[in-house]
């Protein structure tokens, strides 16, 4: 039973939202409202969500630190659901999807329905839920951004991951591995990698190793041939000092806008940098990238986050899950807007 009455061209959808900014996560204001959508132009697809991914940034840009969200919306990036309506190839097909502008610059995904470009949406792989697949998004997009704008890892590279258990680490190393490289993952404490991979994940414990003289222990004095810094700031001089002669860095956030650079390693070292800001991905940008994706999900050699049932929240209980997704939950946080 859906969560919303179908007419021949609309529905009127059940929609979180948020109408304006807040000072503290706990404080943010969000309400659920009807609403009716329906496809306006002929590019247009009308999705029905049956999952809908809860990212730290869909909690973030309710805190005012995305500086071009609107208000009021419907929040949230990353969705999966069946086309209801929409171009004629389209409907009954399952699919899902990611985008910057979803959820931060227009009405988002954490609704009963969306709207959407048609050429954002990517039919989702037979042996993956709904669920999981809403999980996909926004990490698996960042990361291989990230690799697209730096070029591909191959085999015989070495990738290093700094921040390897966050859920982009985990994508970009997922990616890496069955690219066929070779991958090290930083960690800030005493533990293993959390995720899956295609090969052998060599993990660093920052608080008890010197992090660019163990990479450099670990492959002969080389280096890292691509450095994925999912941290910034933190991580800045031991990404830096890590990379081989013309390694790539690739950084996607930050805690501080500005660090130490060091012009003549820069140089000397024939290194490049590449900032990626998932933000500035349109929704069929971002459909682009998951398609590049699909053929790794559905061989098996990439796998979906988990997502455990205590995970899976309704509409209703919003609130709660966007104070997980910014607390101690490592889990990969679903919304099933349509029960």
């Amino acid at each position: 039973m859906t969560a919303a009455a179908k007419t021949s061209s609309s529905v009127t959808a059940t929609c979180l939202r948020v109408a304006a900014k807040a000072d503290r996560i706990e404080n943010v204001a969000l309400g659920i409202e009807q609403r009716t959508l329906a496809c306006a132009r002929s590019g247009d697809a009308l999705v029905e969500i049956r999952a809908a991914a809860i990212n730290p940034s869909d909690a973030k840009a309710t805190l005012g630190l995305m500086p071009h969200a609107v208000f009021p919306r419907t929040p949230g990036r990353d969705f999966a659901g069946v086309v209801i309506d929409g171009p004629t190839d389209l409907i009954g097909k399952e699919v899902f999807g990611s985008s910057g502008q979803l959820g931060i610059g227009r009405d988002g995904t954490h609704a009963t329905h969306l709207v959407v470009e048609a050429s954002a949406l990517v039919e989702k792989p037979i042996n993956i839920s709904l669920a999981e697949a809403a999980g996909i998004g926004v990490p698996f997009v960042t990361a291989q951004e990230g690799f697209r704008r730096s070029g591909m890892p191959k085999p015989g590279e070495t990738v290093l991951i700094l921040g390897l258990n966050g859920k982009v680490g985990q994508a970009a190393t997922q990616i890496a591995s069955w690219q066929g490289a070779r991958v090290i993952g930083v960690v800030r404490k005493d533990e293993l990698y959390a995720g899956h991979a295609h090969g052998e994940v060599t993990v660093v414990d920052s608080s008890h190793n010197d992090v660019a003289a163990t990479v450099r222990e670990l492959t002969g004095g080389k280096g890292a041939d691509i450095v994925y810094n999912t941290v910034g700031e933190p991580y800045y001089d031991a990404g830096t000092k890590s990379l081989a002669h013309l390694g790539r860095q690739i950084f996607i956030a930050s805690t501080k806008a500005t660090v130490p650079f060091d012009i003549f390693a820069f140089y000397r070292g024939k290194h490049t940098f590449f900032g990626v800001d998932s933000l500035s991905l349109s929704s069929p940008e971002a459909g682009e990238i998951l398609r590049e994706l699909v053929p790794g999900f559905a061989s098996g050699a990439l796998k979906p986050f988990p997502i455990k049932p205590d995970a899976i929240y309704p509409l209703e209980r919003a609130a709660e899950a966007y104070v997980a997704v910014l607390g101690s939950s490592r889990d990969r946080l679903v919304f099933q807007p349509n029960g």
